[in-house]
């Protein structure tokens, strides 16, 4: 069992003032014939962090942050609203689904439809966007192209999809994606701008399960989400032989993320450098088997620690802000 007591960096709250391109997404997903799973539900995300859910069980939409309640002084109706397309959507599910399977002649089983909709905003130029992307048992389905409003069919059965969504003046989602969308990122971000524009630093933990097995990086709590995660071998950024996962959200809003290293050359030095948006130092952990945790590691054997260095970033791979 891996404890959880490696290297570390204590958490710290650093004013960020760097432009931001900030985003509000909802994801759907519509389900059917998987146990324990609402038929309908959704998260709705502004700059990756979850503000609101809602689901069949539930029957209403409800705030994730405390701070998204705030949004009722710009819209006193604003949950209730949200409540009430939470149940079309529910009410629309089980037809989609129906649909869906008519599509690809199938007759009932486990299937998914996943929906991500949403816009951005570029608090420095400005600048807008909107997105809806729509998939079928994970595979892309049909999309929203918000740059010469119109609907790309991505599978043969989309076709009549798309044909019958071309029936339907599309200003009205150009107004929405331009328009709506981004006032209530404008709010949902200057209500929660205290918590979204915050600067935490992440707890980064070096752990191998065999003494063959891939060396895990593993950094943990970090906000912004945009981070980078990466090794280096004698100083050099290097890609073969390391496989990076996907950032994560934890429970309280932070982000996690891992690089995992396949095989070290004994011969060489390699580090684990994590960068994070708006801040202009590295954090990093050299590979050192004192302070490598693993599964082979006896039990009440003495466990030296090493606190990561911080440096400054250097050019060649720093990224002030980076979309993962």
């Amino acid at each position: 069992m891996l404890e959880m007591a490696a290297l570390f960096v204590v958490a710290v709250h650093i004013e960020s003032v760097q432009p931001v391109f900030h985003t509000l997404e909802y994801i759907h997903i519509v389900s059917s014939q998987i146990p324990n799973l609402p038929e309908y539900m959704s998260i709705a995300f502004v700059d990756g962090v979850p503000i609101a859910h809602c689901d069949g069980k539930s029957g209403k939409s409800s705030p994730k942050q405390d701070w998204v309640n705030k949004i009722t002084a710009q819209d006193p109706h604003y949950w209730r609203s949200s409540t009430g397309i939470c149940i079309d959507n529910q009410q629309a599910a089980k037809y989609d689904i129906e649909i869906a399977n008519e599509r690809f002649n199938q007759s009932g089983g486990v299937h998914t439809i996943q929906i991500m909709s949403g816009c951005g905003w570029d608090d420095e130029t400005g600048e807008v966007d909107g997105w809806q992307h729509h998939g079928y048992d994970g595979e892309d389905f049909i999309s929203l192209d918000s740059k010469k409003w119109r609907w790309l069919a991505l599978k043969p059965q989309a076709l009549v999809t798309k044909q019958k969504w071309e029936q339907f003046d599309l200003q009205n989602e150009k107004y929405y994606y331009m328009e709506t969308c981004p006032d209530y990122l404008k709010a949902h971000v200057s209500n929660g701008k205290d918590f979204l524009m915050r600067t935490v630093l992440p707890r980064l933990s070096l752990l191998q399960k065999k003494s063959w097995s891939p060396v895990t990086c593993h950094a943990t709590g970090f906000y912004p989400r945009d981070a980078l995660l990466f090794w280096t071998k004698d100083g050099r950024k290097i890609s073969k032989g390391v496989v990076r996962e996907e950032t994560l959200p934890n429970h309280d809003g932070t982000f996690q993320v891992a690089a995992h290293l396949k095989a070290a050359d004994p011969s060489a030095r390699y580090e684990c450098v994590f960068q994070l948006a708006g801040v202009p130092e590295d954090i990093v952990v050299p590979l050192d088997d004192r302070v490598l945790l693993s599964n082979e590691r006896i039990e009440g054997e003495p466990h030296a620690s090493l606190r990561p260095s911080v440096r400054p970033s250097s050019s060649e791979t720093h990224v002030t802000s980076v979309a993962l």
